[in-house]
């Protein structure tokens, strides 16, 4: 899902000429105009930029729908897990991977347009802390220092990296402020191919789409450094790669998501697209077992019902911290590492939202670890 969050940054980003960062802009604020901003604007004119599109049609195919797709709006690859630390402790980690092509001509020739950016957020969740540690980076792609490749995952920012090895494994190197990640991903299983095959519905019309997979149940191993000491962690993580050029329904303001690896090797995906005044717009949730087998719920048999909210003291945003997802049959009920996991991404993608490790309960019974993210919820998205 989040993609829509780099669709919303687009709305925010300028970019300058005086080298290959991208200067981001945080809460809206009234400026004179800018000479910079209109020469871009104008030098930008020219053949405009067809997007390509998403359809069911297009199977995916491997190993080249590991890499970038540089024709299509918005993509990223997107890292969450748990990590166990030598003390027995837990905590929660995200990496995530953005880019996003811009509406600058094609046919510009200048090698500062700006026309894909590479955004990238971090973080760990550690309760010690009580609350949330990130990092995020936003850059135009050139100069060997910002780039996706095509072909296999490969994605760079700065000192920030994720790459996907032959045997398929990633590694994801990151050197954030207050903490750095060097973690290896190694697979226990075979893809999970959301949707119909990667074609995934996110409303009510067919254009609302994403291509769109999973790589659940990853092994982790790595260091985890802070305040200049390193410690060896393992666990299990969850990828996703996600890639479009539409937005979402224009009544949609938000979104609830949850990506989880279960105790018995099932993966677990669901998420719901709200309106203003909380209504479902579109869901869907789709169940792995360890075997291999997947079952699906369409939009009327997945529901989310908050049961206890965490107001930040920093944007005063609500978010249903913890509540329960239901598939058909099955309750699903989740419950915060910690509450206080908001992440501030106004200086990258102009977004604010929950991004925080969980624990699952199946019908009142410890079932595993995920990740939930809710969005929205300070205000709504303008996609």
């Amino acid at each position: 899902m989040h993609c829509w969050k780099v669709v919303a940054m687009m709305m925010l980003v300028c970019v300058s000429v005086g080298g290959g960062r991208a200067q981001t802009a945080g809460p809206a604020t009234a400026a004179a105009p800018n000479p910079t901003a209109t020469s871009l604007a104008a030098a930008s004119k020219g053949k405009p930029v067809a997007f390509a599109q998403v359809t069911p049609d297009k199977p995916l195919q491997f190993p080249a729908d590991f890499g970038a797709h540089p024709d299509f709006r918005t993509e990223w690859w997107y890292a969450t897990g748990w990590l166990k630390l030598p003390d027995g402790m837990a905590l929660g980690f995200q990496v995530t991977f953005f880019r996003s092509r811009t509406e600058h001509a094609p046919d510009n020739p200048s090698r500062f347009a700006p026309k894909q950016l590479i955004i990238a957020h971090a973080a760990i969740s550690d309760p010690r802390d009580g609350k949330l540690l990130h990092d995020q980076k936003s850059a135009r792609e050139g100069w060997g220092l910002a780039y996706a490749k095509t072909g296999d995952t490969d994605v760079k920012l700065d000192d920030w990296s994720l790459q996907r090895q032959p045997d398929g494994r990633y590694l994801a190197r990151i050197r954030a402020q207050e903490f750095s990640l060097a973690l290896d991903f190694k697979p226990t299983q075979g893809l999970m191919l959301q949707g119909d095959q990667g074609y995934s519905r996110k409303g009510p019309r067919p254009g609302q789409a994403s291509y769109y997979y999973s790589e659940p149940q990853l092994q982790v191993s790595g260091q985890l450094t802070r305040g200049g000491k390193s410690v060896t962690v393992s666990g299990q993580a969850w990828l996703d790669h996600e890639w479009s050029s539409t937005v979402l329904d224009e009544r949609a303001v938000g979104w609830d998501w949850v990506g989880a690896n279960l105790d018995d090797g099932s993966a677990l995906m669901m998420f719901r697209i709200r309106g203003k005044n909380g209504e479902q717009i579109w869901a869907h949730a789709a169940l792995r077992d360890a075997a291999g087998r997947i079952t699906r719920f369409g939009p009327e048999s997945v529901s989310f019902k908050p049961l206890r909210s965490w107001r930040s003291p920093r944007t005063g945003a609500n978010y249903p911290v913890s509540a329960i997802f239901r598939t058909g049959d099955t309750e699903w009920r989740l419950t915060p590492l910690q509450d206080d996991q908001e992440l501030d991404s106004r200086m990258s993608t102009g977004t604010v939202y929950w991004e925080g490790a969980i624990k699952l309960e199946k019908n009142g019974r410890p079932a595993g670890n995920g990740y939930l993210e809710l969005t929205g919820y300070e205000k709504a998205l303008k996609l």
